[in-house]
């Protein structure tokens, strides 16, 4: 007897395939349950290399405020100016914002 696919053990095995073959890893998936990551991502339209420097200038703006300790007014000014949206920050901007040195304090009214 010979073995012939017909055109639905085709398909089944096609289905089998694709079920038992591995999975996308968990990076791959947007990062629901991480804010930071998705801030990130939703500012850099999920581009690996926008979000990487993202991502770097997030850690070196960290590491400077922890060893200079810049004064509170100059962190929600850099706050302030390096938003895009109510929730949504630009950390490369940031990051330049809190290492100036030129920056005043603003006025009160």
């Amino acid at each position: 007897m010979k073995w012939q696919f017909t055109t639905m053990g085709r398909k089944f095995l096609l289905g089998a395939l694709v079920l038992l073959a591995p999975h996308a890893p968990a990076a791959a998936v947007a990062p629901l349950r991480d804010p930071e990551r998705l801030n990130i991502g939703i500012n850099c339209q999920w581009q690996s290399d926008c979000e990487r420097r993202q991502l770097h200038a997030k850690d070196e703006a960290r590491r400077y405020i922890a060893r200079a300790r810049p004064p509170v007014w100059r962190i929600h000014l850099c706050n302030r100016n390096a938003r895009r949206a109510v929730a949504r920050i630009d950390w490369t901007g940031f990051n330049h914002c809190i290492r100036n040195n030129k920056l005043k304090p603003l006025r009160r009214r």
